[in-house]
């Protein structure tokens, strides 16, 4: 055989990845639980009996997670933004009109995934660094026909939470729309009540509050919204490893449509195992907790988040870099010099450290602030890093407020 292209010349992971593994407390991905990695490192077949009482199982404990009844959970094998498009392909038609709540870079993309279904998106832009104002929405309401509402539960680009999410499902249902929620860094950390507060779509990602892995995600649709939209579609869909009818066959029909990430699959079902083993109630407590200690820890040393407490995302939280300093510099240094790595930003001149799934443990926070102030220092940045570590401490053991 004549091979016109040579074989190249390739350096083996062990030479590529670092020696010592990353603390990883960006916005994601977050460190695995040593059982859902034991997981992911396993392959089945992607039919039959012992993959059935898998997804039986994944499907059940996602409606514990979801905070719903329906029947219609759904795995994707794709990013959280495929779950996403998963969502809008299927819940929006052509031509029809759709209210996009946009706080920042995420919530823009569903108004962008809503173009591209041949659907017409409405945007209501928020004001900078905020949640949105029920009043705004209400009025556009009152005054246009809308299909559907997308927003975001806690926008990872600026660290803001749209904490009226429950109102403004409640007024979507009081106008006659679907509505489409993108939980993506918030699912597990904080309350959502899929059904009780009229959600038609969930959408979120595993490598977040589940702390699974990238690249298999998770989604539920209403009963109403299936039933309304889904399940009497007679038309082709535009994507086909999207289509929720097809995906249906898999995930509630014991039958083929694409051979899914099995391995990725049992790593969502040991990290939904978990979540469950934990309760919702206690791991939100928890997650609570440690945002506001480390919030607390980043302020006592002197530093400035960026969001206003009464908007303010606790699942990633945005640091503003002083003028000094250089947020890529810093991040560089906590890599190479403690181990620990954080998010840059969209344009956005902040640092962000995520609080979800395996981020959220006292001995992280405490390694993590440590590296972070370090860090700055090393940068030329004045700050009491003492104060922040004893802050961090006294809030870690301060019995949260009822």
């Amino acid at each position: 055989m004549n091979q016109s292209i040579a074989i190249p010349s390739i350096v083996s992971l062990e030479h590529i990845l670092p020696e010592e593994p990353l603390l990883m407390m960006g916005a994601g991905p977050v460190p695995l639980p040593q059982k859902v990695a034991a997981a992911n490192s396993i392959v089945i077949n992607h039919l039959g009996d012992t993959m059935n009482k898998v997804i039986r199982q994944v499907k059940e404990m996602g409606r514990y997670v979801f905070q719903t009844s329906s029947s219609h959970v759904l795995g994707v094998a794709g990013p959280g933004s495929a779950a996403m498009e998963m969502a809008v392909a299927n819940l929006i038609r052509p031509g029809e009109r759709v209210l996009c709540i946009c706080n920042g870079y995420f919530s823009q993309r569903l108004a962008e995934l809503t173009r591209r279904v041949r659907g017409e998106p409405v945007i209501l832009e928020t004001r900078t660094n905020e949640g949105v104002d029920l009043a705004e929405v209400e009025r556009m309401l009152q005054t246009q026909h809308f299909d559907a509402i997308t927003l975001v539960q806690g926008e990872t680009s600026n660290t803001v939470h749209n904490k009226h999410l429950a109102q403004v499902a409640k007024l979507g249902k009081q106008y006659g729309c679907l509505v489409i929620v993108d939980a993506v860094c918030t699912l597990s950390t904080m309350p959502l009540e899929m059904d009780n507060w009229g959600i038609d779509a969930v959408i979120t990602g595993g490598q977040k509050g589940l702390s699974s892995i990238p690249g298999v995600s998770l989604l539920a649709f209403s009963e109403q919204a299936w039933n309304k939209k889904i399940a009497p579609r007679e038309e082709l869909l535009f994507h086909w490893c999207l289509d929720a009818q097809l995906a249906d066959r898999f995930w509630n029909q014991n039958s083929y449509h694409y051979t899914a990430p099995v391995s990725g699959i049992l790593a969502l079902h040991e990290a939904l195992r978990l979540v469950c083993e934990e309760t919702l109630t206690k791991r939100f407590e928890r997650h609570l907790r440690c945002s506001l200690a480390l919030q607390a820890g980043i302020e006592a040393m002197g530093l400035e988040l960026l969001i206003a407490e009464a908007h303010r995302l606790n699942s990633v939280i945005g640091i503003v870099v002083p003028e000094q300093a250089s947020a890529d510099k810093v991040r560089t240094y906590m890599s190479q010099v403690h181990k620990v790595e954080i998010s840059g930003a969209f344009g956005l001149n902040i640092l962000r450290i995520g609080q979800m799934g395996e981020q959220s443990r006292a001995h992280n926070l405490f390694r993590t602030l440590h590296a972070f102030g370090s860090s700055l220092r090393a940068s030329g940045v004045k700050l009491d890093l003492p104060a922040g570590m004893a802050e961090l401490e006294r809030v870690l053991s301060t019995p949260l407020q009822a």
